[in-house]
């Protein structure tokens, strides 16, 4: 499975330590996703803010954890 130099490059990145597999993982998985549009981190960042201050301000409608999960299944169910 997989070619000579693919099995190297797997033993290889095995025998670094956890920190460094960590880090080599995180940037394998950020290679395979689409590059990101130059703006949207700092669209998330103000989003972020907003729901923060409807947090802060009492207008946001918060579920518990509970409500989420009966969400999420409701939408993910065949139908």
């Amino acid at each position: 499975m997989g070619s000579a130099n693919l099995e190297t490059l797997r033993s290889e990145a095995l025998r670094l330590s956890e920190p460094e597999r960590a880090e080599l993982a995180h940037d394998l998985m950020l290679s395979l996703d689409e590059p990101a549009e130059p703006d949207a981190a700092d669209a998330w960042d103000r989003e972020i803010l907003r729901r923060l201050g409807q947090i802060d301000a009492g207008t946001a409608t918060l579920i518990d954890r509970e409500e989420l999960r009966r969400r999420m299944r409701a939408r993910i169910a065949p139908a």
